[in-house]
């Protein structure tokens, strides 16, 4: 009955759904709770006079029927028809005793749809759906028409409330069904072209994942384009897997190449280069949230950047390299500040002063583990910590189930319940109850002590602690500062005390989403059984989440999409190639590289963005490399590297310390002491780099905007950039006017220096066109140099250079 008042729009957030509920009646947002639910629909079926919500012994009187059906005065107006189906259902419901019907049929196992997919022919075609529910106790029993319907795309395929699909233009998408806990998409496609079957070109398949593209591709009449040229290959394979501009020796080396595996030779050196490891640091700290504004850190706020710091470097070592995926996984899912259980606070304390130090560092990236992940302010409660656990390694958004059950997925509030109880013993503060010498509250008096005792204004008081500490730690002394630990105390505490109201008492043994129930008795830490499920290979999310996102670092989106929002809803646009690339993935031992490797050798990757008339308005299915913008890290490094001088160009190819895709880019946000932006950060944020403070992967932006286009066209930090000069850092420019005094080139060595501009750019030689209008200009300049940066400049500026082509 539940599933037929939820089609009917009564649990909805502006009906009965509500927190409040309407008039007194309250449904669970989506009808999930169907035992709260039933109690709520038959609290006073008393059988006594009055109007009364179910009405046993007159069933048409019931407030139930009545209301809905306009019989008698309804805020939410008529949501079913006096006569129709529903109507006789509610009557024949109530008339049977209203009983609960999962007691009657046991509980909901799956639902099926037929058919699976739709291939249509033409538009305004139809199709009509059934949908059966499969009990547990074997039942199984035809939900058509109890079935709530959506379609992904509107303007491809619609659908009625009863499951007619309908055709409406050329190309593909999903329909869903939803029933009880049950969801299911189902393919829908009208072929763009008539190029099927026997019609459809031969088309070269050199790897799995182009035979699983091209499958799909076959189906709905696209030819892919052509492959990209060797030139646009190099251009777009360093900028994706280093972030890095190939030099102009790189490119004119690389076209001269006649080997036919030149393309996978520079594949391998790529993946195995600093910046391919940089970069990659860089996007896995986004999923983490590795945001120095979010760390805590004890007195002195300069060293959350320090923290930000060493959380990208323990994660650029691991990927330097290759660490298996689900080793880096565990480092920061079991992570623990305390190196050993036996570790005393004193120890804790200088061990990490040791890292923090400003002579002979040690190096925090050797740790086992990295805990900084839960030292952040915004995972300080345990429904905070499950959401940033869901979003970083499994690429699903639960915060709907946080109040109600989740509109296009499996999860209810009691899934969200039990999956925040294996974070309820996680703390980061002090576990001064270890330690009965030194400990965090001993540290902090001597500290405060010793910077005087508090004495002056708040600003003199931190200012002195902020000195005391700094001088504490480079002296290797120990000082305050908090660890994450695991507490003692029952893990079952506060989820005991919020079910006590929210589901009658009864208490909801903490449960893997999807997975099974897990008794955290049986376990030291309670993240102990996270991570031997993350590694099952049944679990439906880690390995398919991270092969997403990898997938969308490649292309213009994911294979779901948004990349972080794995959902039943959300199918995959290739679901095959998704289990094929997940699958690898597991069974190479969870092979960062190799997995990087199976995608950037597909003929997929390395097609042109040419379209042809069949794949021209495909942005779903690959068929053609789509255009995008460069990461706000890697388009201002591009910058640099299109501007330095020749050796600090080729030393800043290795050198990442120096590089926005590097370990200076962890402080991003901090500014400077009293909260200033520095230059980088404004750049940054203008070309859409994200503060990670939110659980979700959009905060990284692509979005072209009119504050782009005036950095690129006269901001003074990119000004200087071209004309700077110095023994630190000197640009080509700046070169070119010391070698040449007079401001000329002699016209023998133009053409070449023409085609250095267009190499350090575009990453390609100048067409001839090209070269005879750059000669043309630079004739006319006031002097050859001049010339030379104007031209410099135009490239910087064009849409070529800034996006990956």
């Amino acid at each position: 009955m539940i599933p037929l008042l939820s089609r009917a729009g009564c649990s909805t957030r502006e009906c009965h759904g509500s927190f409040a509920g309407q008039g007194g009646f309250r449904l669970s947002l989506f009808g999930y709770d169907f035992e709260n639910d039933l109690k709520q629909l038959t609290q006073d079926a008393d059988g006594g006079e009055g109007e009364v919500r179910v009405n046993l012994q007159e069933p048409a009187k019931s407030l139930l029927v009545m209301k809905p059906t306009v019989q008698m005065r309804h805020k939410g107006k008529e949501r079913i028809a006096k006569g129709s189906w529903e109507h006789q259902l509610l009557l024949e419901w109530i008339a049977k005793g209203a009983k609960d019907d999962p007691v009657e049929t046991s509980e909901f196992e799956r639902l099926e749809v037929t058919p699976g997919e739709i291939v249509f022919t033409k538009p305004g075609e139809k199709m009509q759906l059934k949908v059966v529910a499969h009990w547990r106790n074997g039942t199984v029993e035809d939900v058509t028409r109890l079935t709530r319907f959506r379609s992904n795309d509107d303007s491809v395929a619609g659908i009625s409330e009863t499951g007619l699909v309908e055709c409406k233009t050329r190309g593909d998408t999903h329909v869903v069904a939803f029933y009880d806990n049950g969801v299911a998409p189902i393919p829908v496609m009208l072929p763009v072209s008539e190029l099927l079957g026997g019609e459809y070109p031969a088309v070269r398949i050199s790897t799995n994942v182009d035979e699983l593209v091209v499958a799909k591709l076959r189906k709905l009449g696209i030819v892919p384009s052509e492959p990209c040229t060797d030139a646009e290959f190099l251009r777009r394979v360093s900028l994706d897997v280093a972030g890095t501009l190939p030099t102009p020796e790189e490119v004119t080396a690389f076209l001269a190449d006649e080997s036919p595996n030149k393309r996978a030779t520079k594949i391998d050196a790529l993946l195995d280069s600093p910046g391919h490891a940089a970069w990659w640091a860089t996007l896995l700290c986004d999923f983490t949230g590795n945001s120095a504004r979010q760390i805590f850190s004890e007195n002195v706020p300069e060293l959350n950047g320090e923290f930000a710091r060493q959380w990208w470097e323990w994660i650029y070592w691991r990927v330097r390299r290759n660490a298996p995926y689900d080793n880096l996984v565990a480092g920061i899912v079991l992570a623990r500040s305390r190196s050993s259980p036996n570790q005393s606070y004193k120890d804790y304390a200088l061990e990490m002063a040791s890292y923090l130090r400003q002579e002979n560092r040690a190096d925090f990236a050797r740790r086992d583990t990295m805990p900084h992940f839960w030292a952040r302010k915004n995972v300080q409660k345990p429904e905070d910590r499950a959401l940033a656990f869901a979003h970083a390694f499994l690429g699903v958004r639960i915060e709907c189930a946080q109040c109600h059950k989740h509109p296009f997925d499996q999860w209810t509030k009691a899934d969200y319940v039990q999956f925040q109880a294996f974070f309820e013993p996680v703390r980061y503060d002090s576990d001064i109850r270890r330690d009965n010498d030194v400990n965090f509250v001993s540290a902090t008096r001597e500290l405060r002590a010793a910077a005087g005792g508090g004495m002056g204004n708040a600003m003199q008081a931190r200012d002195a602690q902020s000195e005391e500490m700094r001088r504490r730690i480079n002296s290797g002394e120990v000082f305050p500062i908090h660890e994450v630990y695991i507490a003692t105390r029952s893990p079952r505490s506060t989820i005991a005390r919020q079910n006590a109201q929210a589901y009658s008492g009864r208490v909801l043994t903490p449960k893997l989403l999807g997975g099974d129930q897990v008794l955290l008795t049986d376990y030291a830490d309670p993240r102990e059984p996270l991570m031997q499920w993350l590694r099952s290979r049944e679990n439906p999310f880690f390995a398919r989440a991270f092969v997403n996102r990898v997938w969308a670092a490649y292309f213009h989106r994911g294979l779901v999409e948004p990349a972080d929002d794995l959902n039943l809803a959300n199918p995959p646009v290739n679901a095959a190639l998704m289990d094929y690339l997940a699958d690898e993935f597991v069974a190479s031992g969870y092979d960062m590289r190799k997995l990087h490797r199976t995608i950037l050798n597909s003929d997929t990757y390395q097609r042109s963005w040419k379209p042809n008339a069949t794949n021209e308005l495909d942005d779903r299915n690959f068929s053609r490399f789509v255009l995008r913008r460069l990461p706000a890290e890697v388009l201002l490094d591009a910058m640099t590297l299109a501007t330095a001088a020749s050796d600090q160009r080729r030393d800043l190819v290795d050198d990442v310390g120096a590089r926005q895709i590097g370990p200076n880019v962890a402080a991003f946000g901090l500014g400077d002491p009293i909260g200033n932006k520095n230059v980088a950060d404004y750049a940054l944020t203008t070309f859409g780099k994200p503060v990670r403070e939110t659980n979700c992967d959009c905060e990284r932006t692509a979005t072209p905007t009119l504050l782009q286009s005036l950095y690129a066209r006269n901001d003074p930090d990119l000004m200087a950039r071209i004309e700077r000069e110095g023994e630190q850092a000197s640009s080509w420019i700046a070169e070119l006017r010391a070698a040449n005094p007079s401001g000329r080139i002699e016209s023998a060595r133009l053409e070449h220096t023409i085609s250095e501009v267009f190499l350090r750019t575009v990453s390609r030689p100048p067409t001839e066109t090209e070269l005879q209008q750059a000669r043309s200009d630079i004739t006319a300049a006031p002097d050859t140099i001049h010339g030379l940066r104007d031209l410099l400049w135009v490239l910087l500026n064009t849409r070529e250079f800034s996006v990956n082509h």
